[in-house]
């Protein structure tokens, strides 16, 4: 690394263990790392920092491990206060008779920001400091993000029938474009087209939103090939499975996230392969609800990029990404039939460095290298669930629990100190989601006697 001339630094953090998830995934013992102006400096050795910054504020972290805030590449957080509300069904049913019926009732925009606010408190208390968010009322979650309490990117929901957001799909493109105006130049806020999958979007809307994402450059979000049934519908309908009807339609590209991809045969790997398009896993959410397996395995050996989601509370459900990151190389092991399948630093790197790929943000998250901003965290390893830590990485995936995090910064902003919320007051919070509980529980869900 060049050297570095002395220079004033807000704080230097001096770690046990350094994960930096840059290139060869190594990890560093006893180096420390620096922030100034919300970007990082460093790592070094711990003696070779003190020659290159001087500190305003040191923290020293003699048991803990250092890596990049987590990245769910997928959630709907307002959907936090739906948790448990319509449990153990499967997909179709969980949307058609429970999920969009409750929505119809409940979901305002004061009702998403609450929800996103109470998964804002979750996911960084668990070391999550980015995600992306496909639900109702974006502008909602726009407006409680806007202090960069967390890093975000709005994906905003396009459907053929209306919402509570909008009256149909390209009523939805041009509020789309108006939010993008809005946060164009947002440091911790960016957006994506949100269309929620192919059998609730027409050709016709396809064509419209190819037209709008080449004008404005914007990613697209979708869940894609989430069950086998979504594929038959779409064989009786299109005559073809939904990936390759999206290929023909000219939306895919390094710039396309599909979520979920449980069912993937020769032609869809291709498919993904040529367009460059990336896959976001959501391993509890699939198998909560008897999605399928997504063989993440053999899309990694075929130079697919993949990352990983929690999908959201309604449906997993938790916002643990550290509970999800340990599902999901457990479950590429049972899946592929090979014990070093998505070995543990590569779980963490779907986490970190290839969330921030899917999402577009490679050039600045999802690693802790000279010139990204100051998102990372702080995990204490002197617990009993993780001693000895003969392998960080491998404490931190299969026996680390998320109350283990005990510091998160984003943006260089101190969110989680000592396990303790920093910007979300908790006393005002739990309240508030216990009145959406009491209002949710005056309507009968679905199926129960009035």
């Amino acid at each position: 690394m060049p050297s570095i001339a002395t220079q004033e630094v807000e704080l230097l953090i001096e770690a046990r263990w350094v994960l930096p998830m840059s290139e060869g995934l190594p990890v560093l013992e006893n180096h420390a790392i620096a922030i100034k102006d919300g970007r990082l400096l460093g790592p070094w050795p711990i003696e070779e920092a003190h020659d290159c910054v001087t500190a305003k504020r040191r923290l020293r972290l003699e048991h803990h491990a250092l890596l990049p805030g987590l990245i769910n590449a997928h959630n709907h957080a307002g959907m936090s206060l739906m948790r448990g509300y319509a449990d153990d069904l499967p997909l179709m049913i969980w949307l058609n008779e429970h999920i969009w019926p409750a929505e119809a009732k409940h979901v305002s925009p004061e009702f998403v920001a609450d929800g996103t606010r109470l998964a804002m408190a979750e996911m960084l208390r668990s070391g999550t400091t980015t995600f992306a968010d496909m639900y109702l009322a974006p502008e909602a979650v726009g407006t409680v993000l806007e202090e960069g309490l967390m890093r975000v990117q709005l994906c905003t929901p396009l459907i053929d029938f209306p919402t509570p957001w909008a009256t149909d799909f390209s009523a939805g493109l041009e509020l789309t474009q108006a939010l993008f105006e809005r946060y164009r130049h947002h440091p911790t806020i960016s957006l994506a087209f949100g269309p929620h999958a192919p059998y609730t979007v027409s050709d016709d809307s396809l064509q419209r939103l190819g037209a709008v994402q080449k004008r404005l450059g914007l990613p697209i979000q979708m869940h894609v090939h989430e069950t086998a049934d979504e594929i038959e519908q779409s064989l009786a309908q299109y005559g073809k499975r939904p990936l390759r009807r999206l290929f023909e339609s000219g939306l895919l590209g390094p710039h396309f996230q599909a979520v979920h991809m449980t069912q993937i045969d020769d032609d869809d790997l291709a498919i993904l392969q040529e367009s460059g398009a990336q896959v976001v896993h959501c391993p509890q959410s699939n198998l909560k609800l008897a999605s399928g397996f997504c063989p993440v395995a053999r899309l990694q050996e075929a130079g697919v990029n993949v990352a990983l989601g929690t999908d959201g509370a309604a449906s997993n459900n938790d916002l643990d990404m550290f509970d999800e990151l340990k599902s999901a190389a457990l479950l590429a092991k049972g899946v592929s039939g090979s014990a070093a399948a998505l070995p543990a630093m590569a779980a963490l790197a779907m986490a970190t460095r290839d969330g921030a790929q899917a999402l577009g943000m490679e050039d600045r998250i999802g690693q802790l290298s000279q010139g990204f901003a100051a998102d990372l965290i702080a995990v204490d390893l002197q617990a009993v669930n993780t001693l000895p830590v003969h392998n960080p990485a491998s404490a931190i995936v299969y026996a680390m629990n998320s109350r283990q995090v005990s510091h998160v910064w984003v943006d260089g902003q101190c969110r989680v100190n000592d396990g303790e919320l920093m910007n979300i007051d908790l006393d005002q919070l739990i309240p508030m989601v216990a009145e959406h509980q009491r209002a949710m529980a005056d309507i009968c869900q679905p199926g129960e006697a009035s």
